[in-house]
């Protein structure tokens, strides 16, 4: 594949920050996007866990949805209970496709006193799913994207102190709430979620509001820059999917273990596609499933390594991989043969040619620390 030149690469709001702090800048999904800072990735991955860190995640997409009922609407698209959401909430979905396989996934919320929804999409993926949307839902509801908004993650146990010295709201939501509110003089949509297993936030505002937004909160003792690099050992230790990876149109919901993402009320009335299959999958389990994996010896196995059984057969591969720097071990997922799924099964990584032994454990590998009410 050719390299995309510089030249190539679409910049965030944030971009000219980045440089000032320091950051090695990468290729990411058509931006070129910070993969760490100065004192590189293991720090900035152990400060997150410990204090706060603060990502520029506005390479993502964000978009609105509005109709009659947008709600019912986008039902079609996913099988997360969308009618369901309460104000002021927000939940994971996915988006599939017909054949009941992920397109992405997504984050949708309701805000309060507002018909629109608002809607949080991968950034690789982002242009073809609001075209899906958009065509899918033609005449049922309309898909304003919001390409000129920013998104900000600021994610740590310690990030409620630091946000609400500029938003003393913030610190009454609770995980998975989302509202409107000022941070730092600016007009945002503040939700309590992130993508690191740690309690945290992300903030949307307009792309000319990033910038004082986040001065401001690198400013607060407890905030430093995070890039990429942290971002994704982050959420490997929390269990989360990095979609393209762990999760594709090649994976279903029931083999991706996200059941938990298909409302009580979607599996009885179903009317998402491919439900029947999905649900036959529910009730009679899938061929095979993700799991966690613990390799037993230092050497890290990557995206791509084979899992055998402990004849040598190859019973699946890994999605994902590498060193935990919270618990100073590789970790990995990956899917394997349902017969091969359960908490504690034995099995070998095949790593530069070598078996290495490892267990299937249960996921996520570093305890959440989510603010629940």
């Amino acid at each position: 594949m050719a390299e995309i030149a510089d030249t190539d690469l679409k910049k965030t709001p944030l971009h000219a920050l980045h440089l000032e702090l320091g950051a090695k800048m990468v290729p990411f999904a058509g931006y070129d996007m910070p993969v760490q800072y100065p004192t590189g990735i293991l720090k900035e991955h152990l400060h997150t866990r410990a204090a706060a860190g603060l990502f520029d995640v506005s390479h993502m997409g964000q978009a609105f949805l509005s109709g009659n009922d947008p709600a019912r609407a986008l039902e079609l698209l996913t099988p997360t209970d969308v009618v369901g959401l309460g104000e002021g909430r927000q939940r994971y979905a996915l988006l599939l496709n017909d054949c009941g396989t992920i397109k992405d996934d997504f984050m949708v919320a309701r805000l309060n006193g507002e018909a629109a929804l608002y809607l949080v999409v991968n950034a690789a993926t982002k242009d073809s799913d609001f075209a899906y949307i958009a065509e899918r839902l033609k005449g049922l509801a309309k898909l304003v994207p919001q390409p000129d908004r920013a998104l900000l993650a600021l994610q740590g146990p310690k990030a409620e102190a630091a946000l609400a010295r500029h938003a003393p709201d913030a610190a009454s939501l609770a995980f998975m709430q989302v509202s409107r509110m000022d941070v730092a003089g600016r007009p945002a949509i503040v939700g309590r979620t992130g993508y690191t297993g740690e309690d945290g936030y992300e903030i949307s505002m307009a792309a000319e509001d990033a910038e004082p937004i986040a001065r401001a909160l690198l400013a607060e003792p407890e905030v430093v820059p995070i890039g990429l690099g942290a971002r994704d050992s982050l959420r490997l230790e929390a269990g989360l999917c990095l979609y393209g990876h762990d999760i594709d149109e090649t994976t279903d919901p029931v083999e991706a273990n996200l059941v938990w993402s298909i409302g009580k009320r979607r599996k009885i009335e179903k009317g998402f596609p491919a439900a029947e299959k999905i649900m036959d999958a529910v009730l009679n389990g899938a061929r095979r499933r993700r799991v966690g994996l613990k390799p037993e010896g230092k050497a890290p196995a990557r995206e791509g390594t084979e899992i055998a059984d402990r004849t040598g057969r190859v019973i699946g591969r890994v999605t994902s991989g590498g060193f935990s720097p919270t618990l100073n071990a590789p970790i990995a997922m990956g899917y394997v043969e349902a017969a091969y799924a359960d908490d504690g099964t034995e099995v070998n990584l095949i790593v530069r040619g070598k078996a290495c032994a490892a267990r299937v454990v249960p996921m996520p590998f570093v305890p959440n620390g989510y603010k629940r009410k």
